[in-house]
């Protein structure tokens, strides 16, 4: 599976196609139809965006989801579950992205319901606490009793023990925080496969990050700032390793599947970490799509086709 070897090609202007051009050039028309997210208090921006009054549309909701609350250290957490056709393949942990600040699970229905239905497996999307009102560690403490709840619970309630764990953007830094909490503090390694998706890893920001500028191209600089800034408002350290998994020791780590659009400001912290993970002994593979936006799955086109029926794939075969 490993496979880390760029075409330079991937980076060219000419290999960006017409609509992925197109669909990038809409997102930075409605980021800049709204007022600017810092300039409205964030329960008014997550309100808009769970009631479909957002940026962007609201997937419908699934009719294959439901919601239980778990017990963790810092009282219940939501988890929306979502049930495959037949019985259960394997469970994926899904941890949803928005900058550790905003974000649900129920706005990635789209992407769940689909690995639900597509894959096989039944999906538990966390719902975890949110900065800045509630920082750093409250998410990551949210994501690691819910991956304990499912390996204790796994068998009993999905009829499988074969796990695997993802998640984008921000979710996809909590993802491998989760998986080294598990090895470091519990002695347990009991994911996989690690579906990982334009995830933040070094929130002293990588050179793409830096580099970025002002373009709202779904975020720019000054939002992961921001995002990072709320994070860690009372404690953490950009350079502690349970903060950016990129400086923790990756060893033992299951194979992940890593996938970055070069549009994407995060698109070194993908390029380093995939690296990082198969120098540490692991197994990965890294994706990168030309002209693609951060996140770029979450919107339509050829892109997410290719992206979304290669991490299918994977999940369907971990």
């Amino acid at each position: 599976m490993s496979k880390l070897i760029l075409d330079s090609a991937v980076f060219a202007d000419s290999a960006v196609a017409t609509d992925t051009r197109m669909v990038n050039d809409a997102i930075v028309k409605a980021m800049l139809a709204v007022p600017d997210r810092w300039s409205v208090p964030l329960p008014q921006v997550r309100a808009a965006r769970i009631s479909g009054k957002g940026a962007f549309p609201l997937p419908p909701e699934s009719p294959r989801a439901h919601v239980e609350a778990l017990s963790g250290p810092r009282g219940p957490i939501p988890v929306r579950i979502l049930m495959p056709d037949g019985a259960p393949k394997g469970v994926y942990l899904h941890i949803h992205g928005g900058g550790w600040t905003l974000g649900s699970a129920r706005e990635n229905e789209n992407l769940t319901d689909r690995i639900a239905a597509r894959c096989g497996l039944a999906v538990v999307s966390v719902d975890y606490r949110l900065a800045p009102e509630e920082p750093y560690p409250a998410g990551p403490d949210d994501c690691e009793a819910a991956a304990l709840w499912l390996v204790k619970e796994a068998h009993n309630r999905f009829g499988t023990t074969r796990l695997a764990i993802g998640g984008e953007s921000g979710g996809a830094t909590l993802a491998v925080t989760t998986l080294v909490r598990l090895r470091d503090r519990h002695g347990i390694t009991p994911f996989s496969a690690a579906n990982l998706t334009a995830g933040c890893y070094d929130l002293r920001l990588t050179p793409s990050v830096r580099n970025w500028g002002d373009l709202p191209l779904v975020i720019n600089r000054s939002d992961v700032e921001r995002f990072v800034e709320g994070y860690l408002r009372l404690e953490g350290r950009a350079g502690d390793p349970d903060v950016s998994p990129l400086l923790a020791n990756l060893r033992g780590l299951p194979k992940a599947l890593f996938t970055v659009g070069t549009r994407d400001p995060l698109l070194d912290d993908t390029l380093f970490m995939a690296n990082a993970w198969l120098a540490a002994g692991n197994d990965a593979a890294l994706d990168v799509y030309p002209g693609g936006c951060h996140v770029f799955i979450g919107f339509p086109g050829t892109l997410t086709d290719q992206a979304l029926k290669k991490a299918d794939a994977f999940l369907s075969d971990f």
